[in-house]
Protein backbone atom coordinates (compact mmCIF):
# COMPACT_ATOMS: atom_id res chain seq x y z
CA UNK A 1 0.00 0.00 0.00
CA UNK A 2 1.53 3.65 -1.19
CA UNK A 3 2.18 5.32 2.28
CA UNK A 4 1.60 9.02 2.83
CA UNK A 5 4.89 10.25 2.51
CA UNK A 6 4.67 8.61 -1.14
CA UNK A 7 2.11 10.81 -2.57
CA UNK A 8 2.75 13.25 -4.90
CA UNK A 9 -0.84 14.47 -5.03
CA UNK A 10 -0.92 15.17 -1.15
CA UNK A 11 -3.77 17.88 -1.97
CA UNK A 12 -6.38 15.62 -4.37
CA UNK A 13 -9.10 16.12 -2.19
CA UNK A 14 -9.10 19.74 -1.66
CA UNK A 15 -8.49 19.54 2.17
CA UNK A 16 -5.74 22.46 1.72
CA UNK A 17 -5.84 25.54 0.35
CA UNK A 18 -5.04 25.74 -3.44
CA UNK A 19 -2.62 28.76 -3.73
CA UNK A 20 0.85 29.39 -4.12
CA UNK A 21 1.77 29.65 -0.66
CA UNK A 22 0.53 26.25 0.60
CA UNK A 23 1.78 24.78 -2.25
CA UNK A 24 4.81 25.24 -1.83
CA UNK A 25 4.52 23.93 1.51
CA UNK A 26 3.56 20.83 0.15
CA UNK A 27 6.69 21.28 -1.98
CA UNK A 28 5.93 22.38 -5.34
CA UNK A 29 8.17 25.23 -6.72
CA UNK A 30 10.86 23.23 -4.66
CA UNK A 31 14.59 23.34 -6.15
CA UNK A 32 12.73 24.16 -9.77
CA UNK A 33 15.60 26.39 -10.91
CA UNK A 34 18.40 23.85 -10.06
CA UNK A 35 16.74 21.58 -12.10
CA UNK A 36 17.01 23.66 -14.73
CA UNK A 37 20.23 24.69 -14.40
CA UNK A 38 21.05 20.86 -15.24
CA UNK A 39 20.09 20.98 -18.54
CA UNK A 40 17.48 19.43 -20.69
CA UNK A 41 19.19 16.34 -21.12
CA UNK A 42 18.95 15.43 -17.81
CA UNK A 43 15.82 16.48 -17.55
CA UNK A 44 14.56 14.11 -20.51
CA UNK A 45 17.07 11.23 -18.89
CA UNK A 46 15.78 11.37 -15.33
CA UNK A 47 12.29 10.73 -16.90
CA UNK A 48 13.14 8.05 -19.00
CA UNK A 49 15.30 6.40 -16.29
CA UNK A 50 12.32 6.80 -13.84
CA UNK A 51 9.84 4.92 -16.22
CA UNK A 52 7.19 6.81 -16.30
CA UNK A 53 4.37 5.90 -18.71
CA UNK A 54 1.77 8.81 -20.20
CA UNK A 55 -1.08 9.01 -18.26
CA UNK A 56 -3.82 9.92 -20.38
CA UNK A 57 -4.49 6.16 -21.71
CA UNK A 58 -2.02 4.78 -24.47
CA UNK A 59 0.98 4.43 -21.84
CA UNK A 60 3.77 5.57 -24.34
CA UNK A 61 7.03 6.38 -22.77
CA UNK A 62 6.89 10.14 -21.66
CA UNK A 63 10.50 10.64 -21.78
CA UNK A 64 10.65 9.13 -25.05
CA UNK A 65 8.05 11.65 -26.74
CA UNK A 66 9.80 14.42 -25.01
CA UNK A 67 13.40 13.13 -27.03
CA UNK A 68 11.77 13.41 -29.98
CA UNK A 69 11.59 16.33 -30.04
CA UNK A 70 14.32 18.85 -32.62
CA UNK A 71 17.39 19.00 -30.46
CA UNK A 72 18.05 23.02 -31.24
CA UNK A 73 15.10 25.77 -32.25
CA UNK A 74 15.46 26.62 -35.65
CA UNK A 75 13.51 28.59 -37.93
CA UNK A 76 10.30 27.46 -35.92
CA UNK A 77 9.61 27.79 -32.33
CA UNK A 78 9.15 24.49 -29.68
CA UNK A 79 5.23 24.28 -28.55
CA UNK A 80 4.12 21.65 -25.28
CA UNK A 81 0.14 21.21 -25.26
CA UNK A 82 -1.00 19.58 -22.11
CA UNK A 83 -3.87 17.50 -23.10
CA UNK A 84 -6.90 18.32 -20.19
CA UNK A 85 -9.81 17.65 -22.50
CA UNK A 86 -11.13 14.70 -19.79
CA UNK A 87 -13.58 13.39 -21.62
CA UNK A 88 -13.32 9.68 -21.32
CA UNK A 89 -16.10 8.22 -19.63
CA UNK A 90 -15.41 7.43 -16.07
CA UNK A 91 -12.61 9.12 -15.74
CA UNK A 92 -12.40 12.10 -13.11
CA UNK A 93 -8.76 12.60 -12.04
CA UNK A 94 -7.41 15.24 -14.08
CA UNK A 95 -9.93 17.59 -12.79
CA UNK A 96 -8.74 17.24 -9.22
CA UNK A 97 -4.92 18.19 -9.74
CA UNK A 98 -6.31 21.05 -12.05
CA UNK A 99 -8.46 22.76 -8.37
CA UNK A 100 -6.92 21.17 -6.22
CA UNK A 101 -3.24 21.17 -7.13
CA UNK A 102 -2.46 23.13 -9.54
CA UNK A 103 0.85 24.71 -8.57
CA UNK A 104 2.56 20.95 -8.96
CA UNK A 105 0.84 21.18 -12.35
CA UNK A 106 2.27 24.78 -13.47
CA UNK A 107 5.95 23.85 -12.34
CA UNK A 108 5.63 20.57 -14.57
CA UNK A 109 4.59 22.52 -17.30
CA UNK A 110 7.50 25.25 -16.75
CA UNK A 111 9.73 22.09 -16.41
CA UNK A 112 8.42 19.57 -19.13
CA UNK A 113 8.50 22.83 -21.39
CA UNK A 114 12.48 23.88 -20.85
CA UNK A 115 13.28 20.29 -21.34
CA UNK A 116 11.83 20.56 -25.26
CA UNK A 117 13.15 23.76 -25.64
CA UNK A 118 9.67 25.20 -25.64
CA UNK A 119 9.11 28.82 -24.41
CA UNK A 120 5.37 28.88 -24.63
CA UNK A 121 2.72 25.97 -23.37
CA UNK A 122 -0.79 26.00 -24.35
CA UNK A 123 -3.57 23.84 -21.97
CA UNK A 124 -6.52 22.69 -23.53
CA UNK A 125 -8.95 22.07 -20.97
CA UNK A 126 -12.69 20.34 -21.52
CA UNK A 127 -15.54 22.90 -22.17
CA UNK A 128 -17.84 21.35 -19.42
CA UNK A 129 -14.71 22.03 -16.98
CA UNK A 130 -15.54 25.45 -15.42
CA UNK A 131 -14.56 25.53 -12.27
CA UNK A 132 -11.43 23.75 -13.14
CA UNK A 133 -10.58 26.70 -15.55
CA UNK A 134 -11.06 29.83 -13.51
CA UNK A 135 -8.94 27.60 -10.28
CA UNK A 136 -6.12 27.00 -13.29
CA UNK A 137 -6.60 30.61 -14.44
CA UNK A 138 -6.18 31.99 -10.55
CA UNK A 139 -2.92 29.90 -10.21
CA UNK A 140 -1.39 30.62 -13.55
CA UNK A 141 -2.10 34.31 -12.31
CA UNK A 142 -0.48 34.00 -9.09
CA UNK A 143 2.90 32.03 -10.99
CA UNK A 144 3.22 35.10 -13.39
CA UNK A 145 2.83 37.81 -10.38
CA UNK A 146 5.13 35.72 -8.68
CA UNK A 147 7.51 35.90 -11.40
CA UNK A 148 7.66 32.42 -11.16
CA UNK A 149 7.10 32.08 -15.34
CA UNK A 150 6.48 34.64 -17.98
CA UNK A 151 9.24 36.77 -19.74
CA UNK A 152 11.68 37.42 -17.18
CA UNK A 153 11.26 35.24 -14.92
CA UNK A 154 12.96 33.60 -11.45
CA UNK A 155 13.99 30.58 -13.64
CA UNK A 156 15.44 31.86 -16.46
CA UNK A 157 13.48 30.68 -18.88
CA UNK A 158 11.01 32.84 -20.74
CA UNK A 159 8.12 30.79 -20.78
CA UNK A 160 4.17 31.75 -21.33
CA UNK A 161 1.28 29.41 -20.26
CA UNK A 162 -2.09 29.92 -21.87
CA UNK A 163 -5.20 28.25 -20.91
CA UNK A 164 -7.45 27.34 -24.15
CA UNK A 165 -11.16 26.35 -23.32
CA UNK A 166 -12.38 23.62 -25.77
CA UNK A 167 -16.28 22.84 -26.63
CA UNK A 168 -16.64 19.71 -25.05
CA UNK A 169 -16.31 17.96 -27.94
CA UNK A 170 -14.47 13.78 -26.76
CA UNK A 171 -12.68 13.67 -30.03
CA UNK A 172 -10.53 16.80 -29.07
CA UNK A 173 -9.02 14.65 -27.11
CA UNK A 174 -7.25 13.11 -29.46
CA UNK A 175 -3.80 14.96 -29.91
CA UNK A 176 -3.83 15.94 -33.54
CA UNK A 177 -8.04 16.92 -33.15
CA UNK A 178 -6.87 19.08 -30.16
CA UNK A 179 -4.73 20.99 -32.20
CA UNK A 180 -6.87 21.27 -34.64
CA UNK A 181 -9.41 22.69 -32.60
CA UNK A 182 -6.40 24.88 -30.71
CA UNK A 183 -5.94 26.43 -34.24
CA UNK A 184 -9.41 27.50 -34.40
CA UNK A 185 -10.47 24.48 -37.18
CA UNK A 186 -12.94 21.36 -36.46
CA UNK A 187 -11.52 19.14 -34.04
CA UNK A 188 -10.77 16.21 -36.73
CA UNK A 189 -7.78 13.84 -36.43
CA UNK A 190 -4.88 14.70 -38.82
CA UNK A 191 -3.12 11.77 -40.83
CA UNK A 192 0.47 10.71 -39.32
CA UNK A 193 3.00 10.86 -40.31
CA UNK A 194 4.02 14.13 -39.97
CA UNK A 195 3.77 13.62 -36.05
CA UNK A 196 3.34 15.99 -34.03
CA UNK A 197 7.21 16.36 -33.01
CA UNK A 198 7.67 16.98 -36.52
CA UNK A 199 4.93 19.28 -37.82
CA UNK A 200 2.06 19.90 -34.97
CA UNK A 201 0.65 22.97 -33.55
CA UNK A 202 0.84 26.05 -36.70
CA UNK A 203 3.21 23.16 -38.33
CA UNK A 204 6.03 23.39 -35.32
CA UNK A 205 7.68 21.07 -33.58
CA UNK A 206 4.93 19.96 -30.95
CA UNK A 207 4.52 17.43 -28.10
CA UNK A 208 1.08 16.79 -26.67
CA UNK A 209 0.81 15.37 -23.30
CA UNK A 210 -1.69 14.16 -20.57
CA UNK A 211 -2.00 16.46 -17.40
CA UNK A 212 -0.87 13.93 -14.75
CA UNK A 213 1.73 13.48 -16.96
CA UNK A 214 3.20 16.76 -16.46
CA UNK A 215 2.02 17.43 -12.92
CA UNK A 216 4.50 14.63 -11.84
CA UNK A 217 7.34 15.69 -13.22
CA UNK A 218 8.50 18.16 -10.19
CA UNK A 219 7.94 15.68 -7.93
CA UNK A 220 10.04 12.68 -10.16
CA UNK A 221 13.23 15.01 -10.53
CA UNK A 222 13.20 16.03 -6.39
CA UNK A 223 12.70 12.65 -5.19
CA UNK A 224 14.70 11.43 -7.87
CA UNK A 225 14.14 8.71 -10.66
CA UNK A 226 15.24 5.29 -8.81
CA UNK A 227 12.50 6.46 -6.11
CA UNK A 228 9.50 6.80 -8.97
CA UNK A 229 10.48 3.53 -10.49
CA UNK A 230 10.53 1.88 -6.79
CA UNK A 231 6.70 1.17 -7.29
CA UNK A 232 4.62 -0.93 -9.22
CA UNK A 233 6.70 -3.84 -11.91
CA UNK A 234 9.15 -3.36 -14.65
CA UNK A 235 8.00 -1.12 -17.34
CA UNK A 236 5.07 0.07 -14.99
CA UNK A 237 6.25 1.73 -12.90
CA UNK A 238 5.51 5.07 -10.52
CA UNK A 239 2.25 5.47 -8.72
CA UNK A 240 -1.55 6.91 -10.33
CA UNK A 241 -4.30 8.38 -9.93
CA UNK A 242 -7.32 5.74 -9.83
CA UNK A 243 -10.81 6.76 -10.56
CA UNK A 244 -13.06 4.38 -9.46
CA UNK A 245 -16.82 4.07 -10.11
CA UNK A 246 -19.83 2.03 -10.21
CA UNK A 247 -21.26 -0.64 -7.64
CA UNK A 248 -19.07 -0.22 -4.62
CA UNK A 249 -19.56 1.15 -1.67
CA UNK A 250 -17.20 4.02 -1.39
CA UNK A 251 -16.67 5.32 -4.92
CA UNK A 252 -13.51 7.36 -5.27
CA UNK A 253 -9.87 9.02 -6.42
CA UNK A 254 -6.98 7.68 -4.98
CA UNK A 255 -3.36 7.96 -5.50
CA UNK A 256 -2.07 4.14 -5.30
CA UNK A 257 1.22 2.40 -6.51
CA UNK A 258 0.89 0.65 -9.97
CA UNK A 259 0.72 -2.95 -10.62
CA UNK A 260 -1.83 -3.06 -7.13
CA UNK A 261 -4.03 -6.15 -7.71
CA UNK A 262 -7.74 -4.91 -8.97
CA UNK A 263 -9.66 -6.54 -5.70
CA UNK A 264 -6.95 -4.89 -3.27
CA UNK A 265 -7.64 -2.06 -4.58
CA UNK A 266 -11.38 -1.96 -4.88
CA UNK A 267 -11.61 -3.44 -1.07
CA UNK A 268 -9.40 -1.60 0.42
CA UNK A 269 -10.27 1.96 -0.88
CA UNK A 270 -14.30 1.70 -1.62
CA UNK A 271 -14.96 -0.30 0.71
CA UNK A 272 -15.62 -3.34 -1.56
CA UNK A 273 -18.35 -4.53 -4.18
CA UNK A 274 -21.81 -3.38 -3.23
CA UNK A 275 -23.06 -7.06 -1.72
CA UNK A 276 -19.81 -8.13 -1.41
CA UNK A 277 -16.84 -9.95 -3.89
CA UNK A 278 -18.96 -12.97 -5.11
CA UNK A 279 -21.41 -10.33 -6.15
CA UNK A 280 -19.22 -8.66 -8.57
CA UNK A 281 -19.68 -9.94 -12.36
CA UNK A 282 -17.51 -7.47 -14.68
CA UNK A 283 -14.97 -4.33 -14.60
CA UNK A 284 -14.39 -2.27 -16.82
CA UNK A 285 -10.51 -1.16 -15.49
CA UNK A 286 -9.93 1.64 -17.83
CA UNK A 287 -12.42 4.02 -18.99
CA UNK A 288 -15.11 3.03 -21.20
CA UNK A 289 -13.10 2.68 -24.43
CA UNK A 290 -11.34 -0.48 -22.82
CA UNK A 291 -12.73 -4.26 -22.82
CA UNK A 292 -14.65 -5.21 -20.32
CA UNK A 293 -13.22 -7.84 -17.59
CA UNK A 294 -15.29 -10.76 -15.97
CA UNK A 295 -14.98 -11.45 -12.25
CA UNK A 296 -12.85 -14.72 -12.72
CA UNK A 297 -9.94 -12.52 -14.18
CA UNK A 298 -10.63 -9.87 -11.62
CA UNK A 299 -10.41 -11.60 -8.74
CA UNK A 300 -6.27 -11.90 -9.09
CA UNK A 301 -5.22 -9.45 -12.35
CA UNK A 302 -2.94 -6.50 -11.66
CA UNK A 303 -3.64 -2.79 -12.47
CA UNK A 304 -0.95 -2.06 -14.77
CA UNK A 305 -0.19 -1.70 -19.00
CA UNK A 306 0.77 -5.23 -19.18
CA UNK A 307 -1.19 -6.95 -17.11
CA UNK A 308 -4.52 -5.84 -18.72
CA UNK A 309 -2.90 -5.85 -21.44
CA UNK A 310 -2.33 -9.89 -21.54
CA UNK A 311 -6.27 -10.27 -20.62
CA UNK A 312 -6.78 -8.02 -24.50
CA UNK A 313 -8.11 -4.97 -21.97
CA UNK A 314 -6.49 -1.91 -20.83
CA UNK A 315 -5.01 0.48 -17.67
CA UNK A 316 -6.29 3.24 -20.04
CA UNK A 317 -7.29 6.11 -18.04
CA UNK A 318 -7.22 3.83 -14.69
CA UNK A 319 -10.62 4.58 -14.79
CA UNK A 320 -12.26 1.40 -13.18
CA UNK A 321 -15.84 1.12 -13.51
CA UNK A 322 -17.26 -1.52 -11.36
CA UNK A 323 -20.81 -3.35 -12.33
CA UNK A 324 -22.22 -6.10 -9.98
CA UNK A 325 -24.75 -8.94 -10.75
CA UNK A 326 -27.80 -6.35 -11.18
CA UNK A 327 -25.95 -5.11 -14.17
CA UNK A 328 -27.35 -6.06 -17.77
CA UNK A 329 -24.53 -6.02 -19.72
CA UNK A 330 -25.58 -5.54 -23.02
CA UNK A 331 -27.27 -2.75 -22.18
CA UNK A 332 -24.43 -1.17 -20.61
CA UNK A 333 -22.27 -1.63 -23.76
CA UNK A 334 -25.15 -0.79 -25.77
CA UNK A 335 -25.31 3.03 -23.68
CA UNK A 336 -21.07 3.04 -24.58
CA UNK A 337 -22.12 2.17 -28.29
CA UNK A 338 -24.55 4.97 -28.29
CA UNK A 339 -21.67 7.51 -26.89
CA UNK A 340 -19.08 6.51 -29.39
CA UNK A 341 -21.56 6.67 -32.25
CA UNK A 342 -22.59 10.57 -30.93
CA UNK A 343 -18.96 11.52 -30.72
CA UNK A 344 -17.66 9.93 -33.94
CA UNK A 345 -16.17 13.12 -36.10
CA UNK A 346 -17.55 11.81 -39.37
CA UNK A 347 -14.30 12.05 -41.29
CA UNK A 348 -13.42 8.08 -41.16
CA UNK A 349 -16.30 6.00 -43.17
CA UNK A 350 -16.09 2.79 -40.69
CA UNK A 351 -16.36 5.00 -37.59
CA UNK A 352 -19.11 7.00 -39.21
CA UNK A 353 -21.21 4.68 -40.28
CA UNK A 354 -20.02 1.41 -37.94
CA UNK A 355 -20.90 3.11 -34.85
CA UNK A 356 -24.12 3.84 -35.54
CA UNK A 357 -24.84 0.37 -37.19
CA UNK A 358 -23.47 -1.19 -34.59
CA UNK A 359 -24.83 0.62 -31.88
CA UNK A 360 -28.67 -0.23 -33.68
CA UNK A 361 -28.05 -3.88 -33.63
CA UNK A 362 -26.90 -3.67 -29.72
CA UNK A 363 -30.07 -1.91 -29.23
CA UNK A 364 -31.98 -4.72 -30.70
CA UNK A 365 -30.15 -7.51 -28.95
CA UNK A 366 -30.63 -5.73 -25.17
CA UNK A 367 -34.59 -6.17 -26.15
CA UNK A 368 -33.33 -9.75 -27.77
CA UNK A 369 -34.78 -8.98 -31.23
CA UNK A 370 -32.23 -10.46 -33.31
CA UNK A 371 -30.84 -13.16 -34.97
CA UNK A 372 -28.55 -15.73 -33.61
CA UNK A 373 -26.32 -15.02 -36.40
CA UNK A 374 -26.59 -11.31 -36.03
CA UNK A 375 -23.85 -11.84 -32.57
CA UNK A 376 -20.89 -12.83 -35.34
CA UNK A 377 -21.92 -10.05 -38.09
CA UNK A 378 -21.91 -7.78 -34.91
CA UNK A 379 -17.80 -9.39 -33.45
CA UNK A 380 -16.87 -9.46 -37.50
CA UNK A 381 -18.18 -5.48 -38.24
CA UNK A 382 -16.36 -4.69 -34.44
CA UNK A 383 -12.87 -6.02 -36.19
CA UNK A 384 -13.66 -4.32 -39.43
CA UNK A 385 -13.53 -1.34 -37.61
CA UNK A 386 -10.60 -1.50 -35.43
CA UNK A 387 -7.61 -0.68 -36.47
CA UNK A 388 -9.20 0.98 -39.46
CA UNK A 389 -9.58 4.57 -39.17
CA UNK A 390 -6.94 7.60 -38.24
CA UNK A 391 -7.46 7.64 -34.61
CA UNK A 392 -8.13 5.40 -32.29
CA UNK A 393 -12.16 6.61 -31.63
CA UNK A 394 -12.69 3.09 -33.78
CA UNK A 395 -10.97 1.26 -32.21
CA UNK A 396 -12.79 2.77 -28.53
CA UNK A 397 -16.12 2.01 -30.27
CA UNK A 398 -14.98 -1.47 -31.05
CA UNK A 399 -13.54 -2.61 -28.17
CA UNK A 400 -16.06 -2.37 -25.42
CA UNK A 401 -18.33 -5.14 -27.98
CA UNK A 402 -15.87 -7.24 -28.05
CA UNK A 403 -15.05 -7.39 -24.78
CA UNK A 404 -19.15 -7.90 -24.46
CA UNK A 405 -19.05 -11.35 -26.93
CA UNK A 406 -15.66 -12.24 -26.08
CA UNK A 407 -17.20 -13.01 -22.05
CA UNK A 408 -20.67 -12.23 -21.75
CA UNK A 409 -22.14 -13.38 -25.10
CA UNK A 410 -24.60 -15.92 -23.09
CA UNK A 411 -26.08 -12.97 -22.22
CA UNK A 412 -26.89 -12.33 -25.55
CA UNK A 413 -28.06 -15.65 -26.84
CA UNK A 414 -30.46 -16.36 -23.40
CA UNK A 415 -32.45 -12.78 -24.62
CA UNK A 416 -32.57 -13.75 -27.84
CA UNK A 417 -34.06 -17.48 -27.08
CA UNK A 418 -36.19 -15.70 -24.58
CA UNK A 419 -37.69 -12.98 -26.85
CA UNK A 420 -38.55 -15.65 -29.35
CA UNK A 421 -40.24 -17.92 -27.15
CA UNK A 422 -42.26 -14.85 -26.01
CA UNK A 423 -40.45 -14.82 -22.36
CA UNK A 424 -40.67 -11.30 -20.24
CA UNK A 425 -37.18 -10.26 -20.28
CA UNK A 426 -35.80 -11.70 -17.33
CA UNK A 427 -32.42 -10.62 -15.75
CA UNK A 428 -29.64 -12.73 -15.11
CA UNK A 429 -28.95 -12.15 -11.43
CA UNK A 430 -32.82 -13.03 -10.74
CA UNK A 431 -32.27 -16.42 -13.02
CA UNK A 432 -29.64 -16.89 -10.51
Amino acid sequence: MLQDKDRIFTNLYGLQDYRLEAAKQRGAWNATAEMLQMGPEWIIQQIKDSGLRGRGGAGFPTGLKWSFMPKEVRDRPHYLIVNADESEPGTCKDREIMRHDPHLFIEGCLIASFAMKANVCYIYIRGEYIFEREQLQRAIDEAYAAKLIGPGNIHGWDFDLYLAHGAGAYICGEETALLESLEGKKGQPRLKPPFPAGAGLYGCPSTVNNVESIAVVGTILRRGAGWFKSFGRDNNAGTKLFCISGHVNKPCNVEEEMSIPLRTLIDRHCGGVRGGWDNLKAVIPGGSSVRCLPKDICDDVLMDFDALREHKSGLGTAAVIVMDKSTDMVRAIARIAYFYKHESCGQCTPCREGTGWMWRVLTRMAEGDAEMWEIDKLLDVAGQIEGHTICALGDAAAWPIQGLIQHFRHEIEDKITNYRAGKPHVQVAAAE
